[in-house]
């Protein structure tokens, strides 16, 4: 089964920013024809989507963080990114990575944004 692993969580004060990996065990055959998601989880809530690439390179994001944040892939990596800009303390929370098709998520990544 594919694993995520993710990195690239930290504490930063409102309006900094934060760029998040997801490395895929996958072959690069394979990560290249997946859509794949970031999630994220703020304390006491459900996970909510919040970034999606597809494998031409599409994207879409939540209103809460378009023109803010970018998800990108590298398929030679095998890697997703999801650049965060001017980040607010309720963005605060756990990021996932997860790939759709097999439902497999990553172990998450802990975003801090102070006040």
């Amino acid at each position: 089964q594919v694993q995520l692993v993710e990195s690239g969580g930290d504490l930063v004060q409102t309006g900094g920013s934060l760029r998040l990996s997801c490395v895929s065990s996958d072959s690069s055959s394979w990560f290249r024809i997946k859509t794949w998601h970031w999630y994220r989880r703020p304390p006491g809530t459900q996970r909510e989507l919040v970034a999606t690439i597809t494998t031409s390179g599409s994207t879409d994001y939540s209103e809460s963080v378009k023109g803010r944040f970018t998800i990108s892939r590298n398929n030679v990596a095998r890697t997703v990114y999801l650049q965060m800009n001017s980040l607010k303390p309720e963005e605060t929370g756990v990021y996932y990575c997860k790939e759709p098709l097999s439902g497999v998520w990553g172990q998450g990544s802990l975003d801090t944004v102070s006040s």
